[in-house]
């Protein structure tokens, strides 16, 4: 295996799939260049212009969904009929980021009654570097990579190795698009060899989403810059729980948290981890969801039908095996999988683990795979007590009959998503952040718009008011 390749492995074979050839440190260095130069001239682009070119983006995106679902399922494991659905949900995504764009980036001003013409100035930030995970790889891609377009920047994208012909599809689909050369590019380097990106001096933001250990070495390096100081957006772990009301209907609530549990075969950053509920229903809620999980079974990412893929790493099998380990060894009971099933390739399936508690790593630890911890709780006090029990806080879910009960209880989870009769989901009308070791700093929504834009003021005064 050549040093100057990278070689990304079929998840579920356990073969190598494609090869792809490294950036070295010159060729780095001439992408952001060039995507310093495209800044430079984007910015003085009209915003209509901007959105046009989203527009034809989104048209290449659709002629190519299956082909490209097809390849995302091959990188990564991902049922290919998830995938499909991921392009789908790109789309709707950017056009939601277009119809946001035009107030988000306007000019603000007020009058103050002293004749002073007072305006906060939206500016593009100018070259913007998106490390990208592997787990959604076109979503959290277009989290930044849209709005970034639509500011007037230029943007970097360092995709996850197992992904990164994810991100060469990025760069291929806005050329096709007639996008200006160096606006999208795809930097195809080993994430240990990205600090030399991170650090380049014509880079004015970083936007990393990823584990939280990853996500603290990218802040550290963003901080030892030896030139400027930029910010950090970091979405990064979480161990998102749910909560069942004691007034909850189980039909509704149980096939709502398997597939939020197992959905992508559990490897969500808001993916349900681990589930409260209150002791009046807690035993027929376990019998529920293990027999909703059965139907949860693992086959070819490339089939349609598959529920469950591969998972994308093979170290993701031991993180697993070790948690359901430790809590059996602490009283849990294992009702549904945990065993790993013979084949090739990184495969794990549906694990249902009830009478679990926070002794246990399963309840406490980031899991990011098909595996669900189910505690009993007495009230809602408790319940509170033990979903804030975290150093994450990404999102959190209520579930209740209640909907004004549940509103309330919302208010006090420490998490920056909170859903009330919903979960795993992102909306891109609402802002994306976490609380804690969840990370910093905001995508999606209005709100996203400004770390990818420099403000500034503008104040003018007319020389009459000064005679």
């Amino acid at each position: 295996m050549s040093t100057q390749s990278l070689t990304i492995t079929n998840p579920w074979t356990g073969e190598p799939a494609f090869e792809l050839p490294l950036d070295d440190p010159a060729a780095v260095d001439a992408k952001v260049r060039a995507a310093r130069a495209a800044a430079d001239r984007w910015a003085s682009t009209t915003l209509d212009t901007r959105l046009a070119l989203v527009e034809r983006f989104i048209e290449v995106a659709g002629r190519e969904r299956d082909t490209l679902a097809l390849e995302i399922s091959r990188q990564m494991g991902k049922p290919v009929a998830e995938a499909r659905g991921e392009v789908g949900t790109m789309i709707g995504r950017a056009r939601m980021m277009m119809a946001l764009a035009p107030d988000a980036l306007a000019d603000r001003g007020g009058a103050q009654g002293d004749g002073i013409r007072r305006t906060l100035l939206k500016e593009p930030l100018g070259v913007v570097l998106d490390i990208a995970a592997w787990n959604y790889p076109l979503l959290i891609a277009v989290n930044v990579v849209v709005p970034a377009v639509l500011a007037g920047d230029a943007v970097l994208l360092k995709h996850a190795s197992q992904t990164a012909r994810v991100g060469l599809w990025f760069e291929r689909a806005f050329a096709a698009a007639e996008a200006p050369a160096g606006l999208v590019t795809a930097v195809t380097v080993r994430g240990r060899d990205a600090r030399g990106l991170v650090q380049h001096p014509l880079v004015d933001g970083v936007f990393f989403t990823g584990s939280t250990a990853a996500g603290r070495t990218v802040y550290q390096h963003v901080a030892q810059r030896e030139q400027g100081f930029i910010d950090a957006g970091l979405e990064l772990g979480g161990k998102d729980p749910a909560y069942v009301r004691a007034d909850m209907p189980l039909d509704i609530a149980v096939p709502n948290l398997v597939e939020g549990a197992f959905y992508n075969a559990g490897q969500s950053c808001c993916a349900v981890e681990r589930i409260y509920v209150h002791r009046s229903l807690y035993a027929d809620f376990v019998d529920a969801y293990v027999e909703q999980a059965r139907r949860w079974t693992i086959g070819d990412p490339t089939a349609d039908g598959t529920l469950i893929g591969a998972l994308a790493t093979p170290e993701t099998l031991e993180t697993l095996d070790a948690q359901v380990s430790d809590a059996v060894a602490k009283g849990a009971r294992l009702l549904l999988g945990g065993e790993r099933p013979a084949g090739p390739g990184w495969r794990y399936p549906a694990t249902v683990v009830a009478d679990a508690t926070h002794a246990m790593s399963l309840m406490t630890e980031e899991s990011f795979g098909p595996v669900i911890g189910i505690a009993a709780v007495e009230d809602d006090a408790e319940a509170l007590r033990l979903m804030n029990d975290t150093v994450y806080g990404l999102t959190a879910s209520i579930w209740t009959a209640d909907h004004h009960v549940g509103g309330a209880l919302a208010r006090r989870v420490r998490a920056g998503t909170v859903f009330v009769n919903r979960c795993d989901y992102v909306d891109p009308s609402l802002p994306w952040t976490g609380f804690g070791d969840s990370g910093k700093g905001v995508t999606l929504s209005a709100l996203g718009f400004d770390q990818l834009t420099r403000a500034r003021g503008l104040h003018v005064r007319p020389l009459s008011l000064m005679r």
